[in-house]
């Protein structure tokens, strides 16, 4: 998501606040905030890929290894 989008976010929220928005920049700031929600997701979920847990016996066992594992049961 880019800072231009980001902007349009806050500037419609303040604007929502004022004075009201037309129903196109209502539909605008949906259409936003969901972009924004999936990309913070997104960043989420590719950070959790990397997680790796250490075992008590030493070894490591990667997160979405784990995922599988439990997909299975």
């Amino acid at each position: 998501m880019s800072d231009l989008n980001i902007d349009r976010i806050n500037e419609l929220y303040h604007k929502s606040k004022e004075i009201g928005l037309t129903e196109e920049e209502a539909k605008e700031q949906v259409r936003l905030r969901q972009e924004y929600v999936a990309a913070i997701r997104r960043n989420l979920r590719g950070t959790l890929d990397q997680v790796s847990f250490v075992n008590p016996d030493g070894s490591v066992t990667k997160a979405t290894d784990l995922k599988k594992k439990s997909d299975l049961e």
